[in-house]
């Protein structure tokens, strides 16, 4: 087999207390609004907003001209701008440290398939991207966690292979077709 070189580290951190009342009723509200499998795809975001916050924490205590803040501030401002987290008005460091979990939520493709009307509810809108009915530009994706940027955020329609989006008919549909051809044929018999 040969040993794995590759680095991996965690990416959900669970809560350090388990049955804190107030937090389990949080989370349990935030899963069925954004449709979420289980509460481990919370911990992840949150473990996600942790670790953007703690740079922002470590810029933020550096001098303001100092070069490593410049560089690294304006690159993280950039790319939460990009991923649509932060708006244009907000681009400093302090804004970065009052986001929460509903901004990254909110971002998934999941929430914006529905927001767009591609789907019927949220529940649904997970299950049209993980029955690969979901293209983002050319590409198609079957991760309802995927990450939409701002300017992907257009090209979200159904893929080319899918029945809503031009493709063959689904199983039951070309099922139904046969049985329809099939009686249409008897009735031809019969009036023969």
């Amino acid at each position: 087999m040969g040993k794995n070189y590759r680095n991996c580290s965690k990416v959900s951190a669970p809560p350090r207390r388990p049955f804190e009342k107030e937090r389990l009723d949080r989370e349990l509200k935030i899963v069925g609004e954004y449709g979420l499998r289980n509460k481990r795809e919370i911990w992840r975001v949150n473990l996600t907003l942790a670790k953007i916050r703690s740079v922002a924490r470590h810029l933020l205590t550096l001098p303001p001209k100092h070069p490593k803040r410049l560089f690294e501030g304006e690159a993280l401002l950039r790319r939460l701008t990009r991923l649509g987290i932060l708006s244009e008005s907000e681009q400093k460091l302090d804004y970065v440290l009052a986001l929460n979990t509903e901004r990254f939520l909110d971002r998934r493709l999941q929430n914006r398939v529905f927001s767009a009307g591609l789907a019927k509810s949220i529940h649904h809108a997970r299950v049209l991207i993980k029955q690969r009915h979901i293209r983002v530009g050319k590409r198609l994706v079957n991760v309802p966690s995927f990450m939409v940027r701002l300017d992907s955020e257009k090209h979200i329609e159904f893929a080319l292979t899918s029945p809503f989006g031009g493709g063959r008919p689904g199983r039951v549909r070309r099922k139904r077709e046969r049985e329809n051809k099939g009686k249409e044929a008897d009735a031809e018999d019969d009036d023969l």
